[in-house]
């Protein structure tokens, strides 16, 4: 028997969410409202002081009057004519002294220059500065103020430490992909060279400063950088071009220097930059604004590109699915020295990809790979990996292996065309 499902962790969650947002809203609501007491008053329109505790002093000064040692101003100013005040502890609302007779209490008026007085007729004047609701406003604008302060800055270096994170381990090996075999060896040769400069630069070989790996997408070109990476154990920062792009100008030409900034820390290190004609396609000068962030996001990338030494240390590996867009001074040879072409798979390297893609699938005995691998001609590896991962999830809601209507109901659902032919 099926249990029934319950959504009690999922309300759960939108009572949480909805607390927070009516906290924050709160937190808010009281922030503004201190900041306008706080303007208001030192304008002068209003006095918080006198609203929260105006008719509190009134209310001690009578107090004062009930005690034992309560002397009237009259008396005290008397025992001031006389220099036969002590001590003297001027508190807010009332002042305390001291004389031969004993202690005594007398209200305070609040006299600037009460303290000088006392002072010139010898006594000790001590100052008891109550907190009033003014300084309590103030200190709680001044902590909000130093939290805000506190918090900006902590974003910034959350920002720029979680931007353009440098991976030490991407988890996906050659293995993991089919075909390119040509492009593996010599990418592994320039890896080398890139971990080894010393060893090379004798021999007369220079590291190659920045390739580009161009074609239709959905051939793992990202997957080949990530692969790279992990088989030669060098630093791997990932990236695409909708990461420059900003509302703010010149921030798409601020973190391209970030980047090549952290990497430069980081060496030896790969560069992956997906989507590059986004950030590298040919430079307009009709004058937009737009166009203009641009050409600087490709001036900065040129400048940091033409800094590398023979020993940097530092590759960029760009993806793009329109190399003809690309700024010629961007791709020029001194830059992105190599170009490599990733077509969608051929007969062989189609025959691995469905060796890969179909582990752990419950395959139909009549199922004919061979079939299948000529079905999936002209088909890109992300396309025949989505077919078979689909027609796994048809073939299991009717609990049974694939079979070639299974491939054929997942290509239809995934708009693929496939090259078979069926039995009428």
């Amino acid at each position: 028997m099926k249990e029934k499902p319950t959504n009690k962790p999922y309300h759960n969650s939108n009572t949480n969410s909805n607390f927070r947002r009516i906290l924050k809203v709160v937190l808010l609501v009281l922030v503004l409202t201190i900041v306008v007491a706080l303007a208001l008053d030192l304008a002068g329109i209003i006095s918080i002081d006198s609203l929260f505790s105006g008719s509190g002093l009134s209310t001690e000064t009578s107090k004062l009057a009930t005690k034992e040692n309560y002397k009237n101003y009259n008396a005290f100013l008397q025992a001031l004519e006389d220099k036969s005040i002590v001590t003297a502890n001027i508190k807010e609302d009332c002042i305390e002294f001291t004389t031969e007779e004993g202690i005594f209490v007398t209200d305070n008026p609040d006299s600037p220059n009460l303290k000088e007085r006392l002072l010139q007729a010898g006594a000790q004047v001590t100052t008891t500065e109550s907190t009033s609701i003014n300084t309590i406003l103030d200190i709680i604008f001044d902590a909000v103020f130093f939290i805000a302060i506190g918090f900006g800055i902590y974003k910034l270096i959350s920002y720029s430490h979680n931007t353009f994170k440098v991976v030490h381990n991407t988890g996906v090996h050659f293995s993991d992909i089919a075909g390119m075999d040509n492009v593996k060896t010599d990418m592994l040769f320039l890896a080398d060279i890139l971990k080894k400069p010393s060893a090379y630069s004798g021999k007369g070989l220079r590291q190659v400063k920045g390739v580009i790996l161009e074609g239709p997408p959905g051939n793992g070109k990202t997957l080949f950088a990530k692969a790279l990476a992990q088989e030669t154990h060098v630093n791997f920062i990932a990236t695409k071009g909708a990461d420059f792009q900003s509302a703010l100008m010149s921030m798409g030409a601020r973190k391209i220097k970030m980047l090549f900034s952290k990497a430069s820390r980081r060496k030896p290190c790969i560069i992956f930059i997906d989507e590059f004609d986004s950030i590298g396609e040919r430079r307009n000068y009709a004058g937009t604004g737009i166009d203009k962030e641009n050409n600087r996001i490709i001036t900065t990338m040129l400048n940091e590109m033409d800094g590398f030494l023979p020993n940097n240390g530092l590759m960029v590996i760009a993806a793009t699915n329109s190399y003809a867009s690309l700024d010629p001074a961007l791709i020029r040879p001194g830059r992105f020295d190599l170009k490599y072409t990733i077509e969608n798979p051929d007969a062989s390297t189609r025959a691995q990809l469905i060796d890969i893609y179909t582990k752990g699938k419950n395959l139909s005995p009549d199922l004919d790979k061979q079939s299948l691998v000529t079905a999936f001609d002209g088909l890109s590896c992300a396309a025949i990996e989505t077919i078979l991962n689909q027609a796994q999830a048809i073939s299991h809601q009717t609990e049974s292996a694939i079979t070639i209507n299974h491939i054929l109901v997942a290509a239809q659902k995934t708009g693929a065309k496939l090259n078979i032919k069926t039995r009428r």
